[in-house]
């Protein structure tokens, strides 16, 4: 495939899953990234380099305006015949489907700010923020739905997403899950810690994890959680790192090299978010051998398969989350168990691999 490709992504400045996905589409397609905040030490960090990365200026750190100004700077973007294809991979990056066709946008889903997690994040606002947020919802679902208009081609990211944009907008889309470099994941021993990575956000509800080591004096828990500079994001943050107790270790922020480590050498990992999208780490974990823990809810029922890969617990809550740890870590003292989980869930691992996700996106390309 020889054409020119432009992904559009809001912001490079927090690398999370999201972003990993347009970093692997960049590095794959040979594509130029357009973005506005950018940390290039993070992303070289996550051991990808010889990528273009262009900014179409910077935007604020807090929301929302934020969002807004990402919104309104895609929006004038207009790069004319300069690309063959253009791939928006961004929620508030949707607004560059209107001057740059042809397209095609990747959707990890639909703003959750504005739908699906609207009623969860207003539940946390102060009372008199919340008029405010209701009209910024409404204001931006009419322009969200606009912009959704000039996208050509929709792909969702899981089943999970596929139903919500049906759900808020009305439209069909296609499923391509997420890719995992499955080959550079390993194992290498069931060590004596589990591993959550994510970031600390409320909907990741880490501060769950926290509560269920925290009746877990045996255990030990390693928290991989990055998070964003706002004053929102560092108070929840903050307020995490007050309650983790003795046995949980919190680490900011690792390079690739470490992560990869840290799977490698785990007991088993752990995911406790509400209604996640798809959710990458799991699969992370299974193609490091390794079996998870999460919620019976959103994209992880699409990847790990309950008593098989893992455990999924229906209404979760520390107390079950706490049980399931016991459970697992009793049954992971038996070599044959972790030969077991180590197969089953490698074998799951690979049905998520980037070159799947690369031949899909290239068919939809064509």
């Amino acid at each position: 495939m020889n054409k020119k490709i432009a992904i559009f992504h809001n912001y490079m400045d927090n690398i999370g899953g999201a972003e990993v996905v347009t970093l692997t589409l960049a590095r794959e397609l040979k594509a130029d990234i357009y973005t506005t905040n950018i940390n290039l030490d993070k992303i070289k960090k996550m051991s990808f380099s010889n990528i273009k990365i262009k900014s179409v200026g910077k935007v604020p750190i807090n929301p929302p305006f934020k969002q807004q100004l990402a919104l309104s700077k895609f929006r004038k973007l207009n790069l004319g015949n300069k690309y063959d294809f253009y791939i928006i991979a961004g929620d508030w990056a949707i607004s560059g489907a209107a001057n740059n066709k042809p397209n095609l946008e990747y959707f990890h889903s639909p703003v959750n700010e504005l739908w699906e997690f609207k009623e969860y994040i207003r539940a946390y606002l102060k009372p008199w923020q919340r008029p405010l947020f209701d009209l910024w919802v409404w204001f931006n679902r009419k322009l969200y739905r606009k912009y959704f208009k000039h996208v050509q081609k929709k792909v969702a990211n899981s089943k999970n997403t596929q139903g919500r944009i049906k759900k808020y907008l009305k439209s069909d889309s296609i499923v391509i899950n997420p890719p995992i470099e499955t080959s550079k994941y390993t194992y290498k021993k069931t060590g004596d810690f589990w591993l959550s990575v994510n970031r600390l956000f409320k909907n990741k509800r880490v501060d769950m994890q926290m509560k269920a080591f925290s009746k877990l004096p045996n255990e030990k828990l390693i928290v991989v959680g990055s998070y964003e500079m706002s004053k929102h994001f560092s108070e929840h943050a903050d307020y995490i790192k007050k309650i983790k107790p003795k046995n949980v270790e919190i680490l900011s922020w690792v390079d690739n090299e470490e992560l990869i480590g840290l799977y490698a050498n785990c007991k088993g990992f752990i995911t406790t978010a509400v209604n996640e999208d798809f959710g990458m780490t799991p699969v992370e974990a299974m193609a490091s051998g390794k079996p998870v823990i999460a919620g019976n809810e959103g994209g992880y029922k699409e990847t790990i398969i309950d008593g098989k890969t893992g455990f999924l617990i229906d209404d979760i809550n520390e107390e079950k989350l706490a049980e399931a740890i016991r459970k697992i870590s009793a049954e992971l003292k038996n070599k044959q168990n972790q030969e077991k989980y180590k197969k089953a869930c490698q074998k799951q691992a690979k049905k998520f691999d980037v070159k799947v996700f690369i031949e899909k996106i290239k068919e939809q390309i064509e």
